[in-house]
């Protein structure tokens, strides 16, 4: 057992343990220490921390993050977080154990296998964990909520599913191609707000002069129902998917069909493993199980891809899903979506049609950091309740539940002086949502979202200068 000291300097924050340096791993300790947190990792291979530790000033044991002394040279009786997201459930629930009796700290615990999932509520009770967190699970509702609205590249929940930020690239010929936001507002009944604007890798957080263009990729806040007929409007096709093939049998691939199929959409799977098909008819009897080799062309041609209104290829390799979607795009009009775990040829993937793309460990992630968050500005009497990066981790959008008086708080939003490239883009209260005009105010008890460009938001006043 090795234990290396890498830190140099005292940084404000949390105490955070990772136990696992893999792929969820290595991008947790990216994000939480650029958030300014001393993270210390714990991981049995020696090459993993090494690496970690030559990127980042953080602390790194070497040794199994179950055993109680490693967990003691990790320093987990002062943690405030500890993080179990090695590649084995069983390990990641014994160490949020160990963690327990061993200090104070809250636990995390990456969890994957289904029949565990099902007992998420048995799980944070008697192991007493602050979070469960199942990959797979994540992925499959992320895609779920984009194919509730086809149209779009991207859809993100707030307020419990309330209100939506729908991103979308505007097509050649919209009505939207020249217009500023202020003549889109008076054009338009939509109760809609863009939010942000990329064009030529350039973001915007747009005012009312702004100029729409062609080729835009524009995210904008509003409800589903006033999202879709906000699609209507621009002359953007609407459509319900009825059927949905997906290649590759996983376990996203089950959550994903489980959520389909409650929402009567008919599912096709194909997986190539004929006893993961036999378990897939089992655990999934209203969906079509079809047992062959979904990258080939013939085997998707039988299954009348072209019939298709979504296909979302899940293997567990980038390179096929990224072929399939291509190949799909071409052969069919079916809303693709491409699942992709690397982020490293991100300028590449970019550039090609995709549709709307998914980065799983990413999504992991983000709902830790979003807890995380939440943990540090408790302590302020705010919470976050929902954080996500859109444009490549340029723009943050923040829901916060506002619990007590601020600076932020009483005053109307035209006297507000919010930061540079910050937007009060939907006040929640309850239960109704509305975009905010200049004479609305935040009140304790709101839920509040916010769009900016500066990274880190952890409470309301955050987004003041």
């Amino acid at each position: 057992m090795l234990f290396h000291t890498g830190r140099k300097n005292a940084r404000k924050g949390l105490n955070i343990v990772i136990v696992g340096c893999g792929k969820i791993g290595s991008i947790l300790t990216e994000k939480l220490y650029k958030e300014g947190h001393d993270v210390t990792v714990v991981d049995t291979k020696s090459e993993r921390l090494q690496s970690m530790a030559e990127q980042y000033d953080i602390m790194e044991v070497e040794g199994n993050g179950a055993s109680f002394q490693v967990q003691k040279e990790a320093g987990v009786e002062n943690a405030d977080l500890f993080i179990a997201v090695t590649d084995k459930d069983e390990l990641n629930l014994l160490c949020c154990t160990v963690a327990h009796f061993n200090g104070k700290c809250a636990a995390i615990a990456r969890v994957r296998t289904p029949e565990y999932s099902e007992e998420v509520g048995f799980l944070k009770s008697k192991l007493d964990l602050a979070m469960v967190i199942n990959p797979e699970q994540q992925t499959a509702h992320e895609i779920a909520r984009i194919l509730s609205l086809p149209e779009a590249l991207g859809v993100n929940s707030f307020a419990r599913g309330s209100v939506e930020m729908v991103r979308f690239k505007i097509p050649e010929g919209s009505i939207l191609d020249g217009k500023t936001l202020i003549q889109l507002g008076s054009y338009s009944d939509n109760d809609v707000l863009i939010c942000a604007v990329e064009r030529d890798q350039e973001i915007f957080i747009p005012g009312g002069r702004f100029v729409l263009r062609s080729g835009d990729v524009v995210s904008f806040i509003a409800t589903m129902p006033d999202a879709r007929r906000f699609f209507g409007w621009i002359g953007i096709r609407t459509f319900a998917v009825r059927k949905a093939m997906i290649v590759g049998g996983g376990k996203t691939s089950y959550y994903l069909s489980r959520l389909l199929i409650e929402n009567g959409i008919g599912v096709k799977i194909i997986e190539k493993e004929i006893s993961r098909c036999d378990e897939l008819g089992e655990l999934l009897p209203q969906a079509e199980i079809i047992c062959g080799d979904g990258t080939n062309a013939e085997v998707l041609a039988e299954e009348e891809i072209g019939q298709a209104d979504a296909f979302i290829p899940l293997t567990g390799l980038d390179e096929e899903n990224i072929m399939l979607t291509l190949y799909a795009a071409d052969v069919s009009d079916a809303k693709v979506i491409t699942k992709i775990q690397r982020r490293t040829f991100h300028n590449v993937i970019s550039r090609l049609q995709l549709g709307s793309i998914i980065y799983p460990r990413e999504i992991t992630a983000e709902a830790i950091v979003a807890f995380v968050r939440g943990m540090t500005a408790s302590r302020d009497n705010d919470n976050i309740e929902t954080l996500y990066h859109m444009f490549d981790n340029r723009v943050e959008a923040v829901e916060f539940s506002v619990r007590a008086e601020s600076k932020a708080t009483g005053v109307m939003l035209k006297d507000l002086e919010l930061r540079d490239n910050t937007l009060v883009a939907c006040i929640i209260r309850e239960g109704q949502s509305r975009i905010p005009r200049g004479q609305d105010v935040i009140r304790t008890g709101d839920n509040v979202v916010v769009v900016t460009t500066h990274m880190g938001l952890h409470v309301l006043d955050d987004i003041l200068k």
